[in-house]
């Protein structure tokens, strides 16, 4: 017979009561975990992810966009202080679309579209300032096509022009770039920024332009022009060159010696970037006459007669032609010239030589090379060879004689030289098997770190919904199977509990009832329901409670037969 929703209310209070308090307590708390679990299952499923719509405004723009966001019933939350405006994350792109064909946000880089609304009358100032503001908003703009750059800021600094030479300046910029996450600018990028800038306004040189970005970092200025100990980048990146070429080569001859990865080397070099040219001009001694070379020889000889001019005193009797000849009465001076007597002549004689030797000269004009090697520090550890002796493998170290071969080895893969001041230091030592610094386990990677957490937090939502409908599943069980009613004691049962079917006096069959070997079960005729009498009614609810719980009914019946009942 079918129950009713109120006794079957009632059978599951009973069997709920008859429980044992843990079993109460469990149900209770099993119970109460799944409507929690549910509860917070129906809360994340419902719950909608916000993002970032425009971070970093102005309060007046801020204003502007969150009446506007209300206008287009679009949800919105303020996160930062009210320095970021979050929407749900599937409208994102189209708000912010709507939002800039209605100019917001007002507050951001403008192009030179903000010289299309210059009014009558602007002072040459207010010009000069907008067409500033222009600039760096375009400039700014250009910068963001960049796909690593998320936003740009350009701020110019053009002096006012003078007619004074002394008095003019240079302009100079700064530029702050707020780059993607993940994302870096290598240095030809941030070159091509700055000569981007400088090529913009005119007399800007690149050394004037500095770019940093959203966390301080310099990219460009002094840092691109030099580096440590005064490099610059291409002089370092050789220097990594020069040192990572000498490794890969002592590496790879020791290789085949050691067995990969068994050999680790490290270089450090000294090299001479300084520029120098010399230029000498040396002679030679003079040497033998005869073994020099007559450059040009010039010889001169001049000769001339020139009569003499007369001699004396100048006067009357000088002057005076000579008279007849006489013969003197008295011998005349000595030194004196008898008149009439021809001048004499005088003769002069030049002779020069000239002569000239070639001159032995040499001149030399040296250049250093740039990048020589100043001196090498090289330093090498190799592990411990193998042997494998009965099937098992250890390690034994080199012996005195192959180390000094792995040493020369490396001293010749290095180029070694002693006047330069190289250094070679090896050592044989045993490796340690673990995890290399550079490999990091997967549950500590930041990347994984997001996943590992929600991947975490439903595991433990399904690990406490499975042990919570266990908990249940087993209270429920327990619950409906104290509520059914026993099982209804028919006439003629044994003493053992056993029972049979209802057979009546004048049925057919003989001895044989219901089910026996006279008859069948087409012959047998069913009686109508008579009512349970009081002694059949305590009989059943004894058996019941002999079949529930078999050590209370053993108890009462030792208690009869001691007679203490």
């Amino acid at each position: 017979m079918a129950q009713t929703p109120r006794e079957t209310l009632l059978a599951l209070t009973r069997g709920f009561n008859q429980l044992s308090n843990g079993r109460k307590i469990g149900l209770i708390a099993g119970v109460a975990g799944v409507i929690a679990l549910v509860v917070v299952l129906l809360i994340t499923a419902g719950r909608q992810e916000y993002k970032v719509l425009f971070a970093n405004i102005a309060e007046k723009d801020g204003g502007a966009i969150l009446s506007q966001l209300s206008q287009m019933n679009v949800p919105y939350r303020i996160a930062e202080g009210g320095g970021a405006i979050l929407v749900p994350s599937e409208m994102v792109y189209k708000v912010r679309l709507q939002l800039a064909a209605q100019g917001l946000p007002k507050s951001g880089g403008v192009g030179f579209e903000l010289m299309e609304s210059q009014k009558f009358g602007v002072s040459q100032f207010v010009e000069q300032v907008n067409y500033q503001r222009a600039l760096e908003g375009h400039l700014a703009r250009t910068i963001q096509a960049m796909p690593e750059i998320e936003e740009a800021r350009v701020h110019l600094a053009i002096p006012r022009p003078s007619v004074f030479v002394r008095e003019s300046q240079k302009p100079s910029a700064a530029i702050l770039v707020q780059l993607r996450p993940g994302r870096v600018l290598d240095p030809g990028q941030v070159a091509g920024v700055v000569h981007l800038v400088s090529s913009a306004i005119p007399e800007l040189s690149p050394r004037q332009v500095t770019v940093v970005d959203q966390r301080g970092n310099l990219l460009s200025g002094a840092a691109d022009e030099t580096g440590v100990a005064g490099l610059d980048r291409k002089q370092l990146e050789y220097l990594h060159q020069v040192e990572n070429s000498i490794v890969r080569r002592i590496e790879s001859i020791l290789k085949p010696i050691t067995g990969p990865d068994n050999v680790r080397a490290q270089v450090a070099a000294t090299l001479d970037f300084s520029e120098v040219e010399q230029t000498s001009e040396s002679f030679k001694p003079n040497s033998d006459a005869k073994d020099q070379a007559i450059r040009s020889q010039q010889s001169t000889d001049n000769q001339s007669s020139t009569p003499q001019p007369p001699q004396g005193v100048p006067g009357a009797l000088s002057n005076t032609p000579p008279g007849a000849a006489a013969a003197p009465l008295v011998a005349p001076q000595a030194g004196a010239q008898p008149p009439g007597t021809p001048l004499p002549m005088a003769t002069t004689a030049q002779k020069d030589s000239t002569i000239n030797f070639e001159l032995d000269k040499t001149i030399r004009h040296t250049k250093g090379e740039v990048g020589a090697v100043k001196r090498l520090s090289v330093a090498v550890v190799v592990n411990h060879k193998k042997l494998v002796e009965d099937g098992k493998s250890k390690l034994q170290p080199f012996s005195d004689a192959e180390m000094a071969q792995i040493t020369n080895l490396v001293r010749e893969a290095m180029g070694y030289t002693k006047e330069r001041g190289d250094t070679v230091n090896v050592v044989n030592a045993p490796f340690r098997v673990g995890v290399e610094e550079d490999d990091v386990p997967f549950w500590k990677d930041p990347a994984n770190i997001p996943l590992a957490m929600e991947g975490g937090k439903w595991l433990v939502l399904l690990g406490l919904g499975l042990t919570f409908l266990l908990i249940v599943r087993a209270g429920v069980r327990d619950v409906v199977k104290l509520a059914q009613p026993p099982e209804p004691v028919t006439e003629g049962a044994g003493a053992d509990g056993g029972g049979g079917s209802v057979v009546g006096e004048g049925e057919a069959g003989g001895e044989g009832g219901v089910g026996g070997e006279g008859g069948s079960p087409a012959d047998a005729t069913p009686e109508t329901p008579r009512e349970e009498t009081e002694q059949e009614r305590e009989l059943r609810l004894m058996r019941a409670i002999a079949k529930e719980n078999p050590r209370l009914a053993a108890q009462i019946i030792k208690n009869w037969v001691t007679g203490d009942g």
